[in-house]
């Protein structure tokens, strides 16, 4: 009598039965709480610039390059009123220092002597805030070229105004939720279950701070340039303000009827 048959025959019956087994189970399960993170991105023009300008003075003199250095500051401040009326300044980084010579004195006796500063250095910055992005590049030849001494583009930022950014947020909300509801449908097809038995009991647009700070800071665009020796006129320069990625990051917590 053949006995292995007969014993193949149940191994592959108990095979079966637990896969069946295994199968009910999955199919049974139900979570007691989903958290699904949901993501939104809206791109806006930008549709500002702040530019900071700067003037330096040397001179032996340290009232003389003081001197002109607040003449010149006053000279841009009436220039940019003048050619932005709605711009909004801001002077900075008042700064003097004393200029020493490369070599180091020595007396007689080879004893080091201390230095003693042969002129002064004298610098500010001014801060320019606009959205007239169209007559910005007007506006920085005119204040590079006041003539000698005058004062020279040091950095150019791109970004959003705050009212820009406000108007964004409507469309980066509708944007973060409609991924939140496409997330959610495709965790309930993944479970074999009907999205529609899905509740969503919390929903949090960063209110707890826990998931801010993952998000990425948006990104602008971001010029600079090294002051330019004097000259007697400046060509205007051309500044393409690019565009401003906003982000908002949620976080739905869910359960099934």
């Amino acid at each position: 009598m053949n006995l292995r048959k007969p014993l193949n025959l149940c191994i592959a019956m108990l095979a079966a039965t637990a896969c069946i087994g295994a199968q009910a189970q999955v199919s049974g399960i139900t979570a007691t709480q989903i958290i699904v993170p949901a993501y939104g991105e809206v791109v806006q023009p930008n549709d500002q610039a702040q530019a900071t300008l700067m003037i330096e003075e040397q001179d032996k003199d340290k009232a003389a390059a003081a001197s002109r250095v607040n003449q010149r500051t006053a000279q841009g401040i009436g220039i940019l009123r003048q050619q932005d009326p709605q711009a909004k300044l801001k002077t900075h980084g008042y700064y003097t220092y004393a200029v020493y010579p490369d070599d180091q004195p020595r007396s007689s006796g080879g004893v080091i002597k201390p230095r003693q500063p042969i002129g002064w250095r004298v610098g500010q910055y001014l801060e320019l805030t606009t959205t007239n992005l169209r007559t910005l590049p007007q506006a920085i030849a005119a204040i590079q070229t006041q003539g000698p001494g005058q004062m020279t583009l040091n950095g150019l930022n791109f970004g959003l105004s705050l009212a820009a950014a406000k108007q964004s947020d409507a469309a980066l909300i509708d944007a973060t939720y409609k991924n939140l509801t496409e997330r959610i449908a495709s965790i309930a097809r993944a479970m074999n279950r009907n999205p529609a038995d899905l509740l969503l009991d919390t929903l949090d647009f960063e209110g707890s701070g826990n998931y801010a700070q993952n998000e990425a800071m948006p990104k602008t665009m971001m010029m600079r340039a090294a002051a330019a020796p004097a000259q007697d006129a400046v060509a205007e320069p051309s500044f393409e303000p690019g565009e401003t990625t906003l982000t908002m990051r949620a976080v739905g917590k869910l359960k099934f009827k």
